[in-house]
């Protein structure tokens, strides 16, 4: 069967300033910036349309110190998708920023791990270093939607459409899953956070928050078995992935950019 090809978007809505020493596990020699930009993508093609992760709210910036640049839903807006008509959201995991505008897609479906669920409301969560990812309310509102019956399970990999696949990695936290998808350069898979920057997956380094450090490295492998190449595997709040590929659109240049094009490096 000849798989379809799709057209992926990043889409940034905020950023923050930080310094090196706080992205890796045992710290870092060099005191240097190393800012973090947040994101939300879309996979557009044969007549569907999929939504990864729905970010955070401006007061969610202002509370956790955060730059705010636009709403997750006014930023897919301006590649042409209206928020309120999404039926499906792929969430890579339960943290503020990549659930935290759920109320903002009401037809939707919300595609999750069994285990992200599992460790969001279970014994990890009496521990600071595991719940300050997490919003208690955001995820209380989950749970509201499952019981709305919005709410698809899935535990491990799964197919939602031909060229369209969630993978569980783990790691960053329990249910934390990865996205593949088929595009005209081959199969991209969006890392979201089982790889923050580039410079994790490329030379083993782990993210401070991270639930299960042995998952995460061997989720590097598994990224690499997914994609077609390392120049397929976007990292999840590296501020290089919108220097490296073309924006959308003139207009869209420093908003939105095409994984599904060829990097320039």
């Amino acid at each position: 069967m000849t798989l379809p090809n799709y057209e992926i978007y990043a889409i940034k809505y905020a950023w923050r300033d930080a310094k090196r020493t706080v992205h890796f596990v045992g710290g870092d020699p060099h005191d240097a910036p190393m800012p973090m930009d947040y994101f939300v993508w879309l996979v557009r093609g044969n007549g569907v349309e999929y939504v990864i992760d729905t970010g955070f709210t401006q007061s969610m910036a202002e509370k956790r110190k955060r730059v705010f640049i636009r709403q997750p839903a006014d930023g897919l807006a301006l590649v042409g998708v209206d928020a309120t008509e999404v039926k499906d959201v792929i969430i890579t995991h339960l943290h503020y920023d990549h659930v935290g505008t759920f109320q903002d897609f009401p037809k939707a479906q919300f595609h999750l791990q069994d285990l992200e669920m599992q460790y969001a409301t279970g014994r990890h969560m009496r521990h600071k270093q595991f719940n300050h990812g997490y919003e208690v309310e955001e995820v209380i509102g989950m749970v509201r939607l499952v019981y709305g019956e919005r709410v698809s399970f899935y535990s491990g990999d799964h197919e939602l459409a031909p060229g369209i696949s969630i993978h569980h990695i783990g790691g960053h936290t329990m249910g934390l899953q990865c996205v593949r998808v088929h595009t005209a350069r081959g199969w991209v898979v969006v890392a979201s956070d089982t790889s923050h920057y580039y410079e994790h997956f490329e030379k083993g380094r782990v993210f401070t928050t991270t639930y299960h450090l042995g998952q995460t490295l061997d989720g590097y492998a598994r990224l690499r078995e997914l994609a077609d190449s390392e120049k397929h595997i976007v990292p999840g709040h590296d501020p290089l992935v919108m220097q490296r590929y073309p924006a959308a659109a003139k207009e869209l240049e420093g908003i939105a950019v095409r994984l599904d094009a060829v990097p320039n490096y």
